[in-house]
């Protein structure tokens, strides 16, 4: 989720460290997986992310308003809508309705079209605002909203599991039932972040959530994306006992076949928790916020081959992860707002 939040990270990180222990346990066991069967395999911090607003075949909501990063933690970033201080922001665009995933098909082979970026590749994180990568950058993260950076291996942002705030009133117009809720009927939010989470409790849910982001995954391979990072699919863990990490998985699977459809990789964002399920779900590869600060890069690297991009906030954790991986891993350190050069402005890479 573009969505770096440090303060969800902590609030997990009881339960964050046991669970990667297992996860390496299992993967050190024989779990890993090639680059061959990537595709077919199966989100910490959230930083910045981008807002999209929902567009659908029935009615298309005005785009909505654009939005900075916020800035309270590890921060994700919107190129369109901003992020808060514990995360960062992302961009706020209109969802835009396309046809329906191919949610029936099991995940297929990796095709020729579909290339994972490579593993220890200098790597840029631009989910705030788009810029001039700094010289040797190859590798870059960007929101939906703009546009690839050339030459270069782009990766899109998209915000798939929760909404953006600008965009709620365009949800609750036209897919009010696809707004997850409490028993009193109130949208159940995100409160870092003001987003209210999608629901993917059911299939024919799943599958009308899949015609949306799906819309926005073939825009970013039309705009010329090699690959896309859906944000947020630790929403689960903000519901209340309402999603469960095998619902996300599951809108994860729909939404990694309508990638590779498309013809681009799809990578994991965050979430220690679904390494096991990756092959099943079909990521090709990771985006990780701040698995050096939480001491988690051992079980991306393990899972995927290294080919993990990892975003830390604060020295600490950089520090941390280059000492330990930066050999291996993609390793850079941004600012809360992911901001393009100027004012808070972060960039360094190990």
């Amino acid at each position: 989720m573009p969505k770096h939040a440090p303060t969800p990270f902590r609030r997990r990180k009881s339960t964050r460290a046991a669970l990667a222990a297992g996860v390496v346990a299992a993967l050190g066991a024989g779990v890993l997986f090639t680059q061959a069967n990537a595709s077919s395999g199966d989100t910490r911090p959230r930083t910045a992310r981008n807002a999209t607003t929902p567009a659908t075949a029935e009615s298309t909501p005005p785009a909505g308003p654009t939005t900075a990063p916020k800035p309270t933690a590890p921060a994700k970033a919107k190129p369109t809508t901003a992020p808060k201080p514990t995360t960062t922001r992302r961009a706020a665009t209109t969802p835009k309705a396309t046809t329906a995933p191919k949610a029936t098909a099991p995940p297929g082979p990796t095709t020729a079209k579909v290339t994972p970026p490579t593993a220890n590749a200098p790597f840029d994180y631009q989910i705030g605002s788009p810029y001039s990568p700094p010289k040797n950058v190859q590798v870059v993260s960007r929101d939906r909203t703009a546009k690839p950076a050339a030459g270069l291996y782009t990766v899109c942002y998209v915000n798939a599991f929760q909404t953006q705030p600008d965009a709620l009133d365009w949800w609750e117009k036209n897919q009010p039932d696809l707004l997850l809720r409490d028993r009193s009927g109130t949208p159940v939010q995100d409160e870092d972040w003001g987003e209210v989470l999608l629901d993917t409790s059911t299939a024919g849910k799943r599958e009308r959530l899949a015609k949306i982001v799906g819309g926005w995954i073939d825009g970013c391979a039309k705009s010329g994306f090699q690959a896309v990072e859906p944000d947020n699919l630790d929403s689960y863990e903000r519901s209340g006992n309402r999603l469960t990490k095998q619902h996300n998985a599951a809108f994860a699977r729909l939404l990694a076949q309508r990638a590779h459809a498309a013809g681009l990789a799809i990578g994991q964002k965050n979430t220690t928790e679904l390494l096991p399920e990756r092959r099943t779900i079909g990521f090709d590869f990771a985006v990780a916020e701040e698995c050096g600060q939480y001491e988690e890069c051992e079980a991306y690297a393990a899972a995927y081959a290294n080919r993990v991009y990892v975003i830390e906030y604060t020295d600490t954790g950089y520090s941390r992860a280059c000492s330990g991986w930066g050999g291996r891993l993609s390793v850079v350190q941004r600012d809360l707002d992911v901001s393009a050069p100027g004012g808070s402005y972060r960039y360094r890479a190990c």
